[in-house]
Parts: C-alpha cells; sequence; structure tokens
C-alpha cells in the first residue's frame, strides 16, 4: 500500500519511551527480559498524586464517538487554600504513555505538581487506548473495530471533547501543554480553528509537527518493507508494546537491522542528559501504553511525505470515499491564527523533534504576531528531557510558567 518504510514505524512506535536505554537495557521496552508489570489497580490520582500530598478528582469524559476517557484534575498545590478561579492548564501525553508521564518525577520536578504549586488548575488528559481511557459506550477493546483510528481522531474528536469538558468545569479559557504527538494534534486543531474559543495559550515541548529529518539511528535502515504491511504482518489493530507478537517483531528488527537495542534511547530519541534511574525504574513499572496500529502507520506517513495531512488510505478511491477527494487533506499550519499565544521549546540533541523539522514548523508560522511567538532551543536536551529531566524545572518550566503568567 506505500504507506513508509518499517524502520520509520518502528522509529515513532518507541519515538516518547523516554527512559528506556540510559540507566538499564533497553530489553525491557520490548519484553525481552523484564516481566510486564501490572498497571496500578486505581485511578492515576490514587496511585501518584495524592500519595504525594495533593488533593486529586477522576473523572470520564464521553467523546462525540463514543470514547470514555479518563482525566484527572489536581484543584491546588500541596499548601492548599485554592483560591476559586485558578487558571486551568491542560497537559497532554505523547504516543504509547499516558498522562503518568507528567508525575513521574518528584513533587518539585514534575510539571503538573509545580504547575499545582504555582497557583494553576491542572487537568491531565489520558488518551484513547491508554490503560485509563479504554472505555467505549458500545466497542470492546478486545475487539478490532475499537482500534479504527489515527491522531486524526484525537484531533477531531478527543481534544474537543476534553476541552468542552474543562471549560465547562471552570470557566475559563485553557492553557494548554503539550509533548510530542500531543503538539501534532494540538496544531492540527488549531490549523483548522478548533479549540481556539477556549484556548488562553499553548506550550509545544518537543514539537513533532514535521519529521522528515529524524537523525535517529534506526531511521537509516534499509528496510524494504511497507508500514501497511505491519497490519498483515501481527494481524492486530492493536498495537501493544507489552504483548509477545510486537515485542517480537521489534526484537527481529533490531537483530536485522544491526542496531544496538542495549542503547534504544539514543538510537532512537537522541542523547537525553538528564534523566535519573527512580524515573526510569517509575516509567518501566507503568509504561508503555497501547496505541492503535493504524495511528502508527499515520505517523509514519508523516515521516515519509515530509507533510501534515490525515490518513492516506492508499488509493485514490478509498481517500476519495473519506474525504471526497484523491489525496488526504492537508493540515495547514500557516492557518493557525497569529494571535494564539505559543511556546516552543525543543532541543539540540533531539533526534525525533529535529532542530531543521522545527524550522520547517517555524517557517510556517513566520507570519504569527511577533509578541505571540516565544521560542526556546536548548542546546543539551533531547526528546525525554523535557518531560523528566531532573533539571527541566529551572531550564524549561520557569520559563513556560512565565509565558502562561503574562497571558
Amino acid at each position: 500500500m506505500g504507506f513508509g518504510s518499517l524502520s520509520s514505524i518502528f522509529v515513532l512506535a518507541v519515538m516518547v519511551l523516554a527512559p528506556i536505554g540510559v540507566h538499564c537495557s533497553s530489553r525491557s521496552l520490548i519484553g525481552f527480559s523484564r516481566s510486564v508489570v501490572a498497571p496500578p489497580p486505581v485511578g492515576l490520582c490514587a496511585s501518584s498524586v495524592v500519595v504525594h500530598g495533593y488533593k486529586c478528582q477522576e473523572y470520564e469524559v464521553k467523546t462525540a464517538d463514543g470514547y470514555i476517557l479518563s482525566i484527572q484534575r489536581i484543584p491546588e498545590g500541596r499548601a492548599g487554600g485554592g483560591a476559586k478561579n485558578r487558571q486551568p492548564v491542560l497537559l497532554q501525553h505523547g504516543v504509547l504513555v499516558d498522562g503518568m508521564t507528567w508525575v513521574l518525577n518528584s513533587p518539585d520536578e514534575s510539571l503538573a505538581f509545580i504547575l499545582a504549586d504555582s497557583g494553576f488548575d491542572v487537568w491531565i488528559a489520558n488518551s484513547r487506548g491508554t490503560r485509563f481511557s479504554r472505555k467505549h459506550a458500545s466497542l470492546d477493546p478486545a475487539k478490532p473495530a475499537y482500534w479504527d483510528w489515527s491522531w486524526d481522531e484525537l484531533v477531531s474528536y478527543d481534544l474537543p471533547a476534553t476541552f468542552d469538558f474543562v471549560f465547562s468545569q471552570t470557566g475559563q479559557k485553557i492553557d494548554y501543554v503539550g509533548h510530542s504527538m500531543g503538539t501534532l494534534t494540538a496544531l492540527a486543531s488549531f490549523s483548522e480553528g478548533k479549540l481556539v474559543d477556549k484556548l488562553r495559550s499553548a506550550a509545544l515541548l518537543s514539537p513533532v509537527a514535521y519529521l522528515s529529518h529524524m537523525t535517529t539511528a534506526l531511521g537509516t535502515v534499509a528496510a524494504k518493507a511497507f508500514v501497511g504491511e505491519i497490519t498483515t504482518l501481527f494481524g492486530l489493530a492493536e498495537f501493544n508494546p507489552k504483548g509477545a507478537p510486537v515485542a517480537n517483531f521489534l526484537k527481529s528488527l533490531c537483530v536485522i537491522s544491526g542496531i544496538d537495542c542495549y542503547d534504544l534511547l539514543t538510537s532512537l530519541t537522541g542523547k537525553n542528559c538528564c534523566l535519573n534511574s527512580s524515573t526510569v525504574d517509575l516509567f518501566l513499572r507503568n509504561e508503555p501504553q497501547s496505541t492503535s496500529t493504524k495511528n502508527l502507520v499515520h505517523l509514519a506517513q508523516t515521516v515519509r511525505d515530509g507533510t501534515v495531512t490525515k490518513f492516506n488510505y492508499g488509493s485514490p478511491n478509498f481517500n476519495l470515499e473519506h474525504y471526497g477527494e484523491a489525496r488526504p487533506p492537508v493540515y495547514n499550519l500557516a492557518n493557525i491564527p497569529r494571535n494564539v499565544p505559543l511556546f516552543i521549546s525543543y532541543g539540540g540533541r533531539d533526534s525525533l523533534s529535529d532542530d531543521r523539522d522545527v524550522g520547517l514548523l517555524l517557517d510556517s508560522l513566520k507570519f504569527h504576531d511577533g509578541d505571540k511567538l516565544t521560542v526556546q532551543f536548548i542546546k543539551d536536551y533531547a526528546h525525554a528531557d523535557f518531560i523528566m529531566g531532573v533539571n527541566a524545572k529551572d531550564i524549561v518550566y520557569n520559563a513556560l510558567l512565565a509565558f502562561f503568567k503574562r497571558q
């Protein structure tokens, strides 16, 4: 079907599995040796927030296409005394992880807690298919129909439902923070005029709107198979990195490619400077999460084509059926309203959010109002440092907070 190379899908399949390979063997990612640890039997609030002395509330949000999403709220900081009308901020994770990525470090190092302690009303999103968001009004996640979606549906359904819910609860426009695929879905939404009526500002960490310049070692693998064949190869609609079929595939690809999968993180994301072993251990006890194979195919199309478009169904006839045109429509990022305040932070060692691709994004925003665009470049940062780096508060989050407070 010509959806791109297997190397592209493999790169994207693990693009945000941040700590793997820095302090431990990458075998744990793909099930070579580490046993799979069951997820917490309780929600994210009880397992990861209340234990640190914060109040936390669990909610469920139903999308227009029937998916039931888990969302958590940290309404105030540890000191309590939360004033009314605290500014709401929504945190959106990337692919193959969930909302726990925002609370993996200590309260003094995790963005969700830092925001709460700084006076924000913090909301944590969990995308469809992740462990806390596997419900549906009628579909069973054990059946392929549940997994018939890509990040187009996150743009069309998940983000609008989440924004609408937070806005309905707070009555205020929302500050947004996205990492990795959480930046892609936001940018695509903004380009179509979605969400902007309820948005106050957006912070985009390691933006991945364009992916054609990835420098990851695995990106050079000369795999001849097409991404579209993965669905045939696995016979799976759900891409579960903890399951045996996916683990065996990834293991085989490492062997065939000759890539050192003991240092998978560096091979994929660049050399992260600032992760600690306790965060890695906690990550490995909880991540990665499932996504749809179709979602990864869509991401790989972005790598191959160098453009940001809706899902390509592989033939003009199928595209005509879905879109009324032979090619998938483009998300024109130049259409993002010029007065939307944006904070973009990217790293010099990030092999996924390569600085040349960020340059393409910034070129799309070249007519953005000058006082509405803040850009931060961090020479030593790679993909995972932005959400789990022990020094991210000093380097990234303080600048992000200052940006939010200027709005």
